[in-house]
């Protein structure tokens, strides 16, 4: 496994980060496809033994019991002093006022439910999971720095929003001398590249670790277009993103195939070794539901693309509507 710093931080996350998002109960939230306790523990075990140290999850997937979950797993395989978590905050976890967005309230009261679940005194990674346009980022940034202050988040990130909205909430906490975010998990991959218009350049400017998720696709860079799984049957979000651009992204998705065979890899190592290559991305996210998948993605640590192969890859992209900022 390779280590990085995480931006301008001295903290050491590996290469690839677990996303969280595949464990949890299912009946708890719009993925029926997420894996229960027993089926997740031998992935996060795994994970640990390649070397991965950074998990990402957040307050709302299945109705906090992601979080539940890998706060009791960890907490049995791993030293909390080595493991790098990351939560996030933005959506409900229950119905009623106050119990979604970014004001004071909503911010304290949700990482203390997150530490809880987790079974920790900290996260060390607390991120923004969406921009709230109903609360002034002022009371926003004051409430995220007054987490970092009570010791309950080392470290602040954000995710998913416009490069306007990111400098401007930096630009906030700089002026009044509030702790600032130092991570951006935006929507990346081969098919979806609209963050290198301004929030790529921006983060690589500012020295922001970018750690994006959905970094194949759900899976649509992984394999045929004609193949079924349970998650391409049931996963309302990923066609809501990926379905009305199916046919141009199917070049780059066959060109992914192409490189595969000729490397002789699996498609989805041609897609992350792709994102690997970027020179702002610190940690791709990848989601897993099977130990095979947590060792196609550190194999793809070792491959080289070279430049031909990264504009062959490249070349067919056509802009796509933005996706993932509301």
């Amino acid at each position: 496994m390779k280590y990085v710093k995480l931006g301008k931080t001295g903290l050491d996350v590996s290469r690839i980060c677990l996303g969280c998002m595949s464990f949890g109960v299912a009946d708890r939230w719009i993925h029926p496809w997420v894996l229960d306790e027993e089926k997740s523990r031998p992935i996060i075990k795994k994970a640990l033994e390649l070397g991965i140290n950074f998990f990402d999850t957040a307050n709302v997937y299945s109705d906090g019991t992601s979080e539940e979950m890998i706060g009791r797993i960890l907490k049995e395989y791993a030293n909390r002093d080595e493991i790098v978590i990351a939560t996030k905050v933005y959506f409900s976890v229950h119905e009623g006022p106050n119990q979604k967005g970014l004001s004071r309230k909503a911010i304290m009261s949700e990482i203390d439910k997150s530490l809880k679940r987790l079974g920790t005194d900290y996260v060390d990674l607390y991120q923004i999971h969406r921009w709230d346009y109903d609360t002034p980022i002022e009371e926003t940034m004051e409430a995220l720095h007054d987490v970092v202050k009570a010791g309950k988040a080392r470290y602040i990130g954000a995710s998913s929003m416009y490069a306007w909205q990111f400098l401007k909430a930096n630009h906030t906490a700089e002026k009044h001398g509030w702790t600032k975010f130092v991570s951006m998990q935006n929507h990346y991959n081969l098919i979806y590249r609209e963050e290198e218009r301004e929030m790529l350049p921006l983060c690589q400017e500012e020295n922001i670790a970018v750690i994006p998720y959905s970094p194949l696709a759900s899976g649509r860079l992984a394999r045929e277009a004609s193949e079924i799984t349970h998650r391409s049957e049931t996963d309302q979000v990923q066609r809501s993103k990926y379905d009305a651009t199916a046919e141009a992204d199917r070049v780059i998705i066959e060109r992914v195939a192409e490189l595969a065979k000729k490397h002789g890899v699996k498609r989805a190592q041609i897609a992350l070794a792709w994102l690997l290559h970027k020179e702002p991305v610190t940690a791709p996210i990848i989601g897993a539901t099977k130990l095979s998948y947590l060792e196609e993605a550190v194999g793809a640590l070792s491959l080289s693309l070279v430049p031909e192969e990264i504009a062959y890859l490249e070349e067919p992209y056509v802009p796509h509507p933005v996706v993932g900022h509301r």
